[in-house]
């Protein structure tokens, strides 16, 4: 056995690290092997997607090229072909000529019906249910566990139930079938859902924060106004979408409650479809259809981003 010199062994020693060095420096700037686009999970996932979006689609582009064409096209029975002569006079008469009953106003009437019913009914629902969640998130008043289980329950009892007895006590009153009637009752029923979306919310709201207001001098009110309600932003619009959506889509309560003279466009919709006079025109029909849905939809388009933003904060915490 050859023994090396100390001196030739340190002289080695960083020639033989620096080897090492390079030698993990080729290593990290090796390329990693690329992941397959066409992986068999991405083609599946793809295929569900492209599947899901022609099944929502595909009644909505029926829809569409029905409302465009002349009844001479739709009596062809070619549902999916493209109209050879486009014409918006269907979108005309369902706002404005279509009958429904003995009246041919079209469904403008109906359309500037709901949006008097809707818009009270949402933001005093909101209000409620904001100040409500507040209260039993940070105040906490006596018998506030059982009032939240009441809420919760009543959330979930289908309001077909309590048709009658609310019947009984607007006409005792001398709200039903009025305007002031129909928003009363949009607004209980959506104080519930309104409640539990905002103390789920106001959960995830640090306790500190709320203390140290109380230290400063702030009051029920002046936290809530000045403290609460600017944080509250997201689920505010999570609110407003919920409720703008379930109230304009509604049809019972609006045909039992709204009374012939403030029917919301659901019940118009209903009666331009179910009215027989003669021949039945299906392009009217899809039109009044599309415009009885641009509401609910132009919601959802423009206020998505902060629905979503609304949801991971906290919506459905709790």
């Amino acid at each position: 056995m050859s023994t090396l010199d100390p001196a030739e062994n340190a002289a080695r020693m960083p020639q033989t690290r620096g080897t090492q060095h390079a030698g993990t420096a080729t290593r990290a700037r090796r390329p990693r092997p690329r992941r397959s686009r066409f992986s068999p999970a991405r083609i599946g996932v793809y295929a569900f997607l492209i599947f899901s979006a022609l099944f929502f689609l595909l009644p909505l582009y029926v829809m569409l090229v029905t409302s465009v064409k002349p009844m001479d096209e739709i009596r062809l029975g070619n549902l999916l072909a493209w109209p050879a002569h486009l014409t918006l006079r269907p979108w005309v008469d369902a706002w404005q000529a279509a009958c429904t009953g003995l009246d041919c106003n079209g469904i403008q009437v109906g359309f500037w019906n709901s949006v008097r019913i809707v818009v009270p009914s949402t933001v005093l629902s909101i209000a409620v249910g904001a100040v409500n969640g507040y209260a039993l998130s940070f105040w906490r008043p006596r018998g506030a566990g059982w009032l939240f289980g009441v809420l919760l329950v009543g959330a979930f009892i289908p309001y077909q139930v309590m048709i009658y007895p609310m019947v009984r006590v607007l006409a005792s009153v001398r709200l039903f079938s009025s305007l002031p009637g129909i928003v009363l009752i949009h607004t209980i029923f959506g104080m519930p859902v309104m409640t539990l979306l905002f103390r789920n919310y106001y959960a995830g709201i640090p306790l500190e924060l709320f203390k140290a207001a109380r230290i400063d001098g702030g009051g029920f009110w002046r936290i809530f106004l000045q403290l609460m309600l600017p944080m509250s932003l997201p689920i505010i619009v999570v609110a407003m979408i919920l409720q703008v959506t379930n109230i304009w889509n509604d049809y019972l309560l609006g045909l039992v409650f709204a009374g012939t003279k403030n029917l919301p466009m659901t019940v118009q919709l209903n009666n331009i479809i179910n009215t027989t006079t003669g021949e039945r025109f299906y392009n009217v029909n899809m039109a009044a259809t599309l415009l009885t849905s641009l509401v609910p939809l132009a919601v959802y388009f423009i206020s998505g981003r902060w629905f979503v933003r609304g949801i991971a904060s906290g919506a459905v915490k709790g």
